[in-house]
């Protein structure tokens, strides 16, 4: 085991935890730190903070925090093992089979989800393999030709073919002892009901592997050659596919959306592929389904402009609606790209190429305020006088929400000019509607209760979290707290976190707060540390705050104690134990005469 703590911490310090986290959060340099948008929660003003220095991360506003491992196994609902092996691989640092032998046995999930996806990148490889060799794959490579999809494109999305055959794959899975029950539940085969023998789902199509945030195949889509139905099938959710947590494409277009801080969002797998083949390589699809708050975290974290890109129909319209209520916010600037009607993306681009789809549609994208007066504007018939006033009056409401006076401006003129209204008028209109907004949010936040980040600490709690961050840096300082208080500590998590402190100095290792995270397992403990890790503190150690700071705690664990001896001699009065109840008043006396002796020594 030593071996891998070696290899463990020889990660930790090859890799730096900003680049890391820089491939899932926007982050933006501020003093020391980076801070940007947490990914563990819906916000718009970033309280997520990185710590180059202290290779650490925290979120001051849901209490989130740790290391390069913590922050894989929460991003990606990694264990232990798998980060380590995914962090080891971007390090190029070889764990060894034992680590992965080892840490299966101890987390049997884990076991199952790897062995799920061994067998889906399997797959992968096979129907890929298939596409590629004539003698199987001509029936879907004509087809990929025939709707004009590169060798390139075909080769970087790892498109596939199923063949027409009821076992082509069940027969693989067993000849490489894949557990075919796992792969069933996964949605690749399936079993028959008047024989119990598996058989293959995926038959005759052209396959589109589904990748994770990460790369990983964890799904495939299959779009048929024949007449079956239905025309596209796709791997149901399972323990590595979940659709709301997905966006197709984004491994492949992450570096591009770091590069151009801009998104294009599409609906489908084949919308993205065609897109990227036009040149478009900062696109993603939400998978055909309503974008989800994980979805729409994911984009926010990493891209300034995002330009959604749906179709153009009914439904197209009121997702882009969706969509674009969840993204806006924070300063990002969101854009809705106009398809024409009954065309999608991939149909845009075949028939006028990508150039046309780049400068007319995407180069061309509304702004979401001019959106969304033209999606109001359908709901309304304008020859109507009622309903022309009620389109004005929702367009207003909009606008309350715009951060900057000159888009307002803009808009009231538009809308002055068009309805032949006094600007005055309208400016006054939006003003009452924007005053009873606020007033609305003001009354809503007196109603709410305080949240716990807003809470002020009392003097010994903050006093005890000042010299646990000083005990983190300092093991002579450690030592002398260990030497004046030993586990004193009111507060249970801080009892805790000072015990294992004292333990990790024993072992002999040096103050690192990383390497400290590392040796704790409970998630609370890491984030406690993490979140003592970024206290702003000085770096000189001012030795009259350590003593302050002792007296504090001292005195609070003697009023602690005060107060719980003497709810023990209340419970002994009342079940007629006077003698005990005589007892206990007594260790009050004592103790509260060492209290008043220590104020007056330290007052």
């Amino acid at each position: 085991m030593q071996l891998q703590d070696n290899v463990i911490e020889e990660i930790r310090k090859s890799l730096d935890i900003v680049d890391v986290i820089g491939n899932y959060v926007q982050l933006k340099k501020q003093g020391k730190n980076y801070i940007g948008l947490c990914p563990f929660h819906s916000e718009h003003t970033p309280s997520f903070s990185v710590s180059p220095d202290k290779q650490l991360y925290h979120c001051f506003g849901c209490g989130a925090g740790g290391n390069l491992f913590t922050f894989m196994m929460e991003i990606e609902g990694m264990s232990f093992s798998e980060a380590a092996e995914s962090l080891a691989d971007r390090a190029k640092i070889d764990l060894g089979s034992s680590f992965s032998k080892n840490s299966d046995k101890r987390d049997p999930n884990n076991q199952k989800r790897k062995q799920v996806t061994e067998g889906l990148e399997l797959l992968t490889k096979f129907y890929h393999y298939l596409l590629t060799t004539a003698k199987y794959g001509s029936p879907g490579m004509q087809y990929l030709e025939n709707r004009g999809f590169s060798a390139e494109m075909i080769k970087h999305f790892r498109i596939g073919y199923a063949v027409d055959s009821w076992d082509a794959v069940t027969n693989l899975l067993q000849k490489r002892d894949v557990n075919l029950e796992q792969m069933e539940r996964a949605g690749i085969i399936a079993k028959r009901g008047f024989d119990n023998k598996y058989f293959d789902r995926f038959r005759n199509r052209v396959i589109f592997p589904i990748f994770n945030m990460r790369g990983q195949t964890v799904a495939f889509g299959g779009r048929t050659l024949g007449e079956d139905k239905p025309k596209y099938l796709n791997s149901p959710e399972s323990e590595v596919f979940h659709k709301g947590s997905i966006l197709y494409g984004y491994h492949l277009a992450r570096q591009a959306i770091r590069k151009t801080s801009q998104a294009v969002l599409l609906e489908g797998y084949v919308d993205v592929i065609r897109a990227h083949q036009a040149g478009v390589t900062c696109s993603v699809a939400s998978m055909g389904t309503s974008l989800t708050e994980a979805q729409a975290a994911a984009l926010t974290r990493m891209a300034d402009t995002i330009i959604i890109c749906y179709d153009s129909d009914n439904a197209g319209i009121e997702a882009s609606f969706r969509a674009a209520e969840m993204l806006q916010g924070n300063g990002k600037v969101i854009k809705i790209a106009k398809m024409p009607e009954g065309l999608d993306p991939d149909d845009y681009i075949r028939k006028f190429g990508g150039e046309r789809f780049k400068s007319d549609v995407i180069g061309a994208s509304q702004t979401l305020m001019t959106f969304k007066m033209g999606y109001l504007r359908r709901k309304r018939n304008l020859s109507d006088e009622g309903d022309r006033l009620l389109y004005i009056e929702d367009v207003l409401r909009e606008l309350t929400k715009l951060n900057r006076a000159v888009e307002r401006d803009h808009y009231l003129r538009l809308l002055s000019e068009e309805f032949s209204i006094s600007l005055d008028s309208l400016k006054k209109q939006q003003h009452q509607l924007y005053t009873m907004v606020q007033r609305r949010e003001k009354q809503k936040a007196r109603t709410m209760p305080l949240a716990r980040t807003n809470r002020i600490p009392p003097a010994y709690e903050m006093a005890e979290r000042k010299l646990l961050a000083r005990m983190m840096r300092s093991r002579e300082i450690s030592d002398r707290v260990q030497d004046t208080l030993g586990g004193s500590f009111t507060i249970d998590v801080h009892q805790a976190l000072a015990a294992y402190l004292y333990a990790y100095y024993a072992q002999g290792n040096p103050p690192d707060e990383g390497l400290f995270i590392q040796k704790l397992e409970d998630p609370a403990l890491q984030r406690k540390v993490s979140e003592l890790s970024m206290m702003p503190m000085s770096e000189q150690v001012d030795d009259k705050e350590i003593e302050d700071c002792l007296h504090q705690v001292i005195r609070q664990s003697k009023s602690s104690m005060i107060a719980d001896k003497e709810e023990e001699r209340k419970k002994a009065e009342q079940s007629g134990d006077y003698g005990r109840s005589a007892r206990l008043l007594s260790e009050i006396i004592s103790i509260k005469k060492q209290l008043g002796h220590f104020q007056v020594e330290h007052d």
